[in-house]
């Protein structure tokens, strides 16, 4: 018999599965199979949670709101197109504090005339009135609804006029507020704030304002109150050299009657 060297024995390859350290730890391959599993899972576990915490660390994010006349405006509101505002006159410093003009004001006391005559045969007549203890309640637009609850107003009394000719319409708002540097401030704001919130208009079948139509505005500081006009033609069309509308202001401001007998109660009749 030829000698022949002895065949070597393959040595078997190690494990996909084994790890020198658990090797010489005493752990067969099957065994380390399964903690590796065991740890994969537990840190893909561990990765979530922390990813979780880490988002929840960075707060949530809410897009901003764009305010839009369109949003805003309640159903009925129309927008004036031009607006101007007067500072409170001297006369009213009597009543530039509520504390001292404490007794609330009445839909009577205000629009308590049926008509209003002006100059050139002007006649406004009433088409409806209404006083609200919440102010919000006649307004539209919110920054100007918060600075009038900030103002603490707390009574909004409106009267809708329409011309004896049909031709006009006109809304005159009064807001009792706390004190006369809450009235000017309001005043002052309205140059901006008009054109994101207004008066809203009072409904009635007599009279409206025309959706979208042309008109013009003014707020009044009176004391501790502040006057709203609202006035423009019923058709809705811009004035012409025939539409008087500094008349036609001046006739919806005699419902301002009921702020200066105020007045004459604090310091009684002029000498």
């Amino acid at each position: 018999m030829s000698g022949t060297r002895p065949r070597k024995r393959r040595r078997t390859p190690p494990s996909d599965w084994e790890l020198p350290l658990l090797t010489h730890w005493g752990f067969q391959p099957k065994q380390q199979r399964l903690i590796v599993i065991i740890a994969t899972a537990i840190g893909v576990l561990a990765g979530a949670v922390a990813l979780v915490a880490v988002i929840g660390s960075l707060g949530t994010y809410t897009p901003e709101r764009r305010a839009s006349a369109a949003a805003v405006v309640q159903s009925g509101a129309a927008l004036p197109r031009d607006f101007q505002g007067w500072a409170s006159p001297k006369l009213f410093a009597p009543i530039g504090e509520r504390a001292k003009d404490t007794q609330p004001l009445t839909v009577k006391e205000v629009f308590g005339q049926r008509a209003l005559a002006g100059e050139k045969k002007l006649s406004l007549r009433l088409a409806g009135r209404k006083l609200d203890a919440d102010c919000s309640a006649a307004l539209w637009g919110e920054a100007l609804i918060e600075q009038v609850s900030a103002a603490e107003c707390t009574q909004a009394v409106r009267g809708l006029y329409l011309s004896s000719d049909r031709r006009y319409v006109g809304q005159y708002t009064l807001l009792n507020l706390r004190d006369g540097e809450s009235a000017a401030a309001l005043v002052e704001s309205l140059e901006t704030l008009h054109r994101g919130g207004w008066t809203l208009p009072l409904a009635s079948t007599k009279a409206a304002f025309p959706a979208g139509g042309y008109t013009e505005a003014g707020a009044y500081a009176l004391g501790h109150y502040v006057g709203l006009v609202w006035i423009g033609r019923a058709d809705g069309a811009e004035p012409t050299a025939r539409d008087d509308y500094v008349s036609l202001a001046l006739t919806l401001r005699g419902a301002e009657k009921a702020i200066y007998r105020r007045v004459v109660a604090i310091t009684g009749p002029a000498s």
